[in-house]
Order: C-alpha cells, then structure tokens, then sequence
C-alpha cells in the first residue's frame, strides 16, 4: 500500500511540473522581449521617417517634371496645382507626407508674371530631413 502511494505521489508530481511555468520563467522571458522591443522599435521609427523624406522627394520630382512639361505643351506655367489636375497632367493633387495635406505645398511664381503663377514648388513643413536640410529647401 506504501508503494502505491509513493508511485501515485511521483505520478502526479510529474504531471504538476509539466503544467505550467515557474515567475523566474516568465520573468526571464518577459526581459527577453522587452530588450528586443527597445532594439527594433527606435529603428521602426526611424525608417518611417526616412520613408516620408523620401516619398516627399519624389513628389517634388514628379510636380517640378508635370510642370515642366505643361510649360512645354503650354508656352506658360500654371496658375496652380488644381490647373495641372484639371488638363489631367496629374491624376490628383500630390500629398506632403510630412504634413499629410495637399493644400500646405509652397508655391513659387517665375520672374516673368506673364509666364503663369507656379514656376516651382516647395514642402511647407517645419523641420529637417536626416541631412540637416529644411524642408522647405528640398
């Protein structure tokens, strides 16, 4: 009968230990994770903001070219953004991904008023790229 008992007693013991983790475990584990989140997530944000410096240029590229070639098709520039949407050189009115609206783009007139009223471009957002240039100079 005593041997019985201690055969049930390690039976159980051995289901018990298999059934869970130890606080130690957890512990151990939750600092694991916790060092990798503090390596992964400042590089995270990081990348999204080099990605929205470099959508931001590729948008001026692709404005400064649509204007070009409505000056080229025209012989003078555009009044505003709308005109290049309206004559269909541009499906929609680009976004400024730094501020995350159409309607904060800087535009620049050319020397000759009688050539139009956007000669060029310029982000109206406060602040720097990675480089250390304002925005505003892109």
């Amino acid at each position: 009968m005593v041997s019985e008992m201690r055969q049930t007693f390690h039976r159980n013991a051995r289901a018990d230990s298999g059934q869970g983790f130890t606080l130690i475990e957890l512990l151990v584990v939750l600092s694991i994770v916790a060092l990798l989140l503090s390596i992964s997530v400042p590089k995270y944000f990081h990348s999204l903001d080099y990605s929205k410096e470099v959508i931001l240029k590729e948008n001026l590229r692709v404005v400064r070219k649509t204007i070009d070639q409505y000056y080229s098709d025209t012989g003078h520039y555009p009044d505003d953004l709308d005109e290049l949407v309206d004559k269909k050189y541009l499906r929609a009115l680009p976004v400024d991904p730094i501020t995350n609206s159409a309607a904060t783009w800087v535009l620049i007139a050319p020397e000759d008023v009688k050539l139009g009223k956007l000669f060029d471009l310029h982000s109206g957002a406060s602040g720097a790229t990675h480089d250390g240039i304002a925005f505003g100079q892109l």
